[in-house]
């Protein structure tokens, strides 16, 4: 399976919990300890255009202000968030997507191939974060799961420098892929809201 395949996997099914999302769920807990529901759908959103054109090698910035300042009151930001992900899953089905250097949302380059892996560990744990705070079960593709496992191994200890992932949580040598990814970025695999 290509890179761009594992992308495509990962927004599926992210997608799936998002659109499962019940508006009375917004202000639940998630296992990334500073987002509730709402704020990590904000922070999907607001991060969303920038990965998407770091396909195109283009650099999209943020939107001014902070993540959590979009608004979810108005219009339908599950559909919003949904198309996101369909074109951020379009935009890097493109071999050349993955080749050469990008950014992500900002001035410094790096290998398109690392930016595209960090989308898919992104995609994954933060569906896995949606998930668990919606009562949902989030099941990829142990092709999938692979390779995030591989990825996040790669990029873990600059996770943590960059303050994007939490001290690693200890888990058994026998827990699945995905408690290990989970384990790797900082997340308690039992977390329960």
């Amino acid at each position: 399976m290509s890179e761009a395949q594992f992308l495509t996997r990962a927004a599926a099914s992210l997608r799936e919990i998002v659109r499962n999302i019940k508006p009375d769920q917004l202000d639940a807990p998630t296992p990334c300890a500073e987002y509730d529901v709402r704020k990590l759908v904000n922070h999907l959103l607001f991060w969303g255009p920038s990965l998407e054109a770091a396909a195109r090698k283009e650099t999209v910035p943020p939107p001014a202000g902070a993540e959590q300042d979009l608004d979810l009151t108005g219009g339908d930001w599950a559909a919003d968030l949904t198309a996101l992900l369909d074109r951020t899953a379009g935009s890097w089905s493109e071999p050349s997507a993955w080749e050469g250097t990008t950014h992500m949302g900002g001035p410094t380059e790096m290998p398109a191939s690392l930016v595209g892996g960090m989308i898919v560990v992104e995609l994954v744990v933060h569906g896995w974060d949606l998930a668990k705070a919606t009562g949902q079960r989030v099941a990829p593709d142990d092709d999938v799961l692979d390779y995030v496992h591989g990825e996040v191994v790669k990029t873990a200890e600059q996770g943590r420098a960059m303050g994007v992932y939490d001290a690693e949580v200890t888990v058994p040598d026998t827990a699945s892929t995905l408690d290990r990814i989970l384990g790797r970025t900082g997340r308690n695999p039992a977390w329960t809201p």
